[in-house]
């Protein structure tokens, strides 16, 4: 496996870790968004959330909360994002589970944009009602 996560993982690539534990290293991004951005990474190869066993999943995110206060006072930043992709398509560019947390600053030059997509009501209530039937 070719897998740059699991090679950070492995300690065969350096990398600067901010916590680990059994399940998770939280390493500091070599291109940050902004300084303090940091992966929240699964020591276990899951290419995305959707394949991952629910109480990782809750785990991972409960790592991420307590990394995002750590970052929140250690940059004194105004906000943070905290982001996971699944896909090409969603902007996921490592195929190995990992949550980003980005401290975000009132002027600072990060783009996350959500566009400004519009439908009808119907359309909304129609997938909504398909959405629910494959819970």
């Amino acid at each position: 496996m070719d897998c740059v996560f699991c090679k950070i993982v492995e300690g065969q690539i350096p990398s600067t870790t901010i916590f680990e534990d059994n399940d998770f290293k939280v390493i500091l991004d070599i291109s940050p968004a902004n300084l303090g951005h940091s992966l929240v990474i699964c020591k276990h190869h899951y290419e995305n959330l959707i394949e991952m066993p629910e109480e990782l999943v809750g785990k991972g995110f409960i790592v991420a909360k307590k990394v995002a206060k750590a970052i929140k006072e250690a940059t004194n930043c105004d906000g943070i994002n905290i982001l996971q992709n699944n896909g090409v398509v969603a902007g996921q560019t490592v195929f190995h589970f990992h949550i980003h947390i980005i401290p975000r600053l009132e002027k600072d030059s990060v783009k996350i944009d959500f566009g400004d997509f519009k439908t009808e009501s119907e359309k909304i209530i129609e997938i909504g009602e398909k959405i629910k039937n494959n819970l």
